[in-house]
């Protein structure tokens, strides 16, 4: 550890409780993709404070910014998010499940986490850049919208990433490790079919159901999904039925589809299918449709070049510790879903043998929080979920930290995710992750040969050019 990165490290535990508050407020705000004002205020008033030069409404995106800090190259970006998910309100530190706003909102994905973790690693950045001015940049990126708007896909578009000379950014969850291997590209498309309505009784003749269009389209792609990758995902929810009275011919219905394939220049050629499925319900039909894009975003694209400078970082840092209250917080909360015989991590579910280095270090662990580092996997590794991480990947050599912020095998995207992100577990998660992002930054700054190894692997992996699912003109929505 050099003297530069300690006194990195201590200018983030000198700001820890700033880092604390910012995690609890996002927290208590919960606001959805596209709706975080007061989140995005809240950390641009915060970095404005802090001496950064600060952009609002980045690619016309009103809760997006940047906050950059120092001059010329490298230029190192810091990806922040803080969208929460739709009812998953949720008391901080209980058991049980116990909603704070009925029907509200909570973070679910750990975001509140992600983006003061992610501020974090900005300020323990700057403390260095005040000692060595000249010698870099960094810029935080304020990423909003990542469960339903693909933000980071809109600045890929506008070309944000392309002045970077790495990305980094990390990622709550049950284990503390670099993440590596591929994802599903996603695009996100509404359906609207308009009809007309009639007594469904008395002149059934004279209707034409949008909902029966959306029925049949749904049909149509069940039949589809025999004849597509099997890495593909489609995944679909009727947004609108038309009414509730059933003796009305409904006149409207929606569907919104979320199209996934490995590769986005895939999902591309699979959402056309898609179309002409919608068009054959509408003609089925005697209806018609109106095709709203909503968002898309790319596969990811590993760097393992930046991946190690990751772990030897993390690994002379450290994991974070519990104390015996924590750790009795975290075993009951682990009692409150199945987790048996479940192994954490990347390593642990594509290589046999460092799966069971990993069994033997939860063994060992003996607590449901697991305060170990998870050893470094680096090989072909597919998840089928999506990020827009991904479009930053194929831009700028980009990687990614997980630290653990919930008990082993906490499912996604639940109340016990809210329940623990609003504890010290998962702000001591977030003012971990900045110390080493902080610290591999560092290293990327100093030591030139590391950016040149990773941009010469980010080159071959990305000679096939970036197909970019963000249509010339679309802007982010929210579904009807």
């Amino acid at each position: 550890m050099t003297k530069e990165k300690e006194r990195a490290l201590e200018a983030i535990e000198e700001k820890a409780d700033l880092i604390r508050s910012a995690a609890d407020k996002v927290w208590e705000y919960a606001e959805l993709s596209l709706q975080e004002t007061k989140s995005a205020a809240y950390y641009c008033e915060i970095l404005k404070k802090e001496g950064f030069q600060v952009e609002e409404k980045v690619s016309d995106i009103e809760t997006a910014f940047s906050a950059s800090y120092g001059s010329g190259r490298p230029v190192i970006g810091i990806l922040a998010e803080y969208d929460a998910l739709s009812g998953l309100s949720q008391k901080a530190g209980s058991l049980e499940r116990e909603e704070l706003v009925p029907g509200g909102s909570g973070h679910g994905c750990g975001h509140n986490l992600l983006g003061a973790g992610a501020l974090a690693a900005a300020l323990g950045i700057k403390a260095y850049l005040e000692d060595h001015p000249e010698e870099g940049t960094v810029i935080l990126y304020g990423c909003p919208g990542e469960e339903g708007a693909a933000s980071k896909a809109f600045m890929a578009r506008d070309g944000v990433w392309k002045k970077l000379d790495a990305a980094l950014t990390w990622h709550p969850e049950d284990v503390n490790e670099v993440a590596t291997g591929s994802s599903n590209s996603c695009i996100q498309v509404q359906y609207k079919f308009q009809g007309i309505a009639s007594h469904a009784a008395g002149a059934p003749e004279m209707g034409r159901s949008a909902l029966d269009a959306v029925e049949l389209m749904n049909i149509g792609v069940q039949f589809l999904r025999e004849h597509m990758s099997d890495k593909a995902r489609i995944h679909y929810a009727i947004t609108d039925t038309g009414g509730c009275s059933p003796n009305v011919v409904q006149p409207r219905a929606s569907v919104l589809y979320m199209i996934r394939s490995n590769h986005v220049a895939e999902a591309i050629e699979l959402e056309k299918r898609v179309d002409k499925i919608a068009e054959g319900a509408a003609l089925m039909t005697e209806t018609s449709f109106e095709k709203k894009f909503i968002d898309g975003l790319a596969d990811t694209v590993s760097n393992f070049a930046l991946e190690r400078v990751l772990y030897e970082n993390f690994r002379e840092i450290g994991v974070p510790s519990y104390t015996s209250e924590e750790h009795d917080f975290a075993d009951k909360l682990a009692m409150t879903y199945s987790s048996e015989e479940y192994l954490p991590g990347v390593a642990a579910e594509f290589d046999p043998d460092l799966r069971e280095e990993v069994h033997e270090l939860r063994k060992k662990n003996g607590h449901a929080m697991n305060e170990f580092l998870a050893p470094l996997y680096q090989g072909e590794a597919f998840k089928a979920g999506s990020t827009d991480v991904g479009d930053v990947s194929w831009l700028v050599p980009t990687a990614q930290i997980h630290v653990a912020s919930w008990p082993n095998g906490c499912p996604g995207h639940s109340w016990q995710n809210v329940s623990c992100d609003g504890t010290e577990i998962g702000k001591k998660a977030a003012i971990h992750a900045g110390k080493v992002l902080a610290a591999a930054a560092i290293d990327l700054l100093t030591r030139p040969e590391l950016l040149k190894e990773a941009r010469e692997e980010f080159e071959k992996r990305t000679r096939a050019g970036y197909t970019c699912p963000i249509p010339k003109g679309a802007i982010p929505v929210i579904p009807d």
